[in-house]
């Protein structure tokens, strides 16, 4: 099955009514299949309702217990993947105004004790000095005061010790170069400085490194729970279990050919100087 990013909303609701549709025709009440998926009637009734959007190991459960065909528990199974996903375009957060997704990011942030950034293409703005900042949000409509006043805010949750933050960047993303050279050295000289924060982790890539696997997107990962996939005209959010863990081993992947701690720090000086 195959969804345009408008019917991510809409695929909640269709799920409900299908799981609603097959316990119906299963004969069973919302109590009897509660009881056989050892959930609650409660829980189930939400399903149904909307009020909650079932993960895809629920839906799994239910679809045992109802004796579902494969090629319903197939079609059923594929609206909630798509149901557990989340799209996000970038002329909606223009609309609402940037700093509101910057607050968004922050309870993001707040919520998590372990985040993992992949970064192939260039610095994220927690990692970002005020003038890169502010020459990365050139192309945004509107004044981005705003946004980049909330963008140094959410910095401030690099010193929560509470948390562990590991930044993994290609060489591609820590020198591509949106403002001056001397600025550009002076961004590279922070990556250097945030790398001896206890809870932060800097790994880099240098090109020519070996890697069997391109770097597509831009993606974050909050602990086991959520992952965030960006392009150039928004993003997705995913929430299913079985997506997450894919992203958790491509960033592995990554992971294992990076360069941390001092051998991260010579690479990162290499590049200052350069741009010196």
């Amino acid at each position: 099955m195959t969804f345009e990013p408008e019917q991510l909303g809409q695929s909640r609701t269709d799920l409900a009514e299908k799981l609603r549709e097959l316990r119906k025709r299963a004969g069973l009440t919302g109590a009897r299949l509660a009881w056989r998926c050892n959930m609650s009637q409660s829980q189930i009734s939400k399903f149904e309702t909307g009020r909650k959007t079932p993960k895809l190991v629920d839906v799994e459960r239910i679809l045992q217990a109802l004796d579902a065909p494969p090629e319903i528990v197939a079609e059923i199974t594929a609206l909630a993947r798509i149901a557990n996903t989340e799209w996000q375009d970038k002329r909606s957060s223009w609309r609402r105004g940037m700093e509101k997704r910057q607050t968004e990011l922050a309870s993001l942030e707040a919520e998590a004790t372990e985040l993992r950034y992949f970064l192939p293409s260039m610095m994220t703005g927690l990692l970002a000095t005020p003038e890169f900042i502010r020459a990365s949000l050139s192309h945004t409509p509107g004044d981005p005061a705003k946004t980049v006043a909330r963008k140094l805010e959410r910095q401030a949750v690099l010193y929560d010790t509470s948390k562990s933050f590991t930044f993994l960047l290609t060489e591609q993303a820590a020198r591509w170069a949106i403002v001056p050279a001397p600025a550009m050295a002076i961004q590279i000289d922070r990556l250097i400085s945030l790398s001896h924060l206890p809870n932060l982790r800097i790994g880099v890539i240098p090109t020519g490194a070996v890697t069997p696997r391109g770097p597509m997107n831009t993606f974050t990962i909050y602990d086991r729970r959520l992952a965030t996939v960006e392009n150039f005209t928004g993003r997705m959010v995913f929430r299913d279990a079985r997506d997450i863990a894919e992203y958790l081993a491509v960033f592995s992947l990554f992971e294992d050919r990076a360069h941390f701690d001092e051998d991260a720090r010579i690479l990162l000086r290499q590049w200052a100087e350069a741009y010196r």
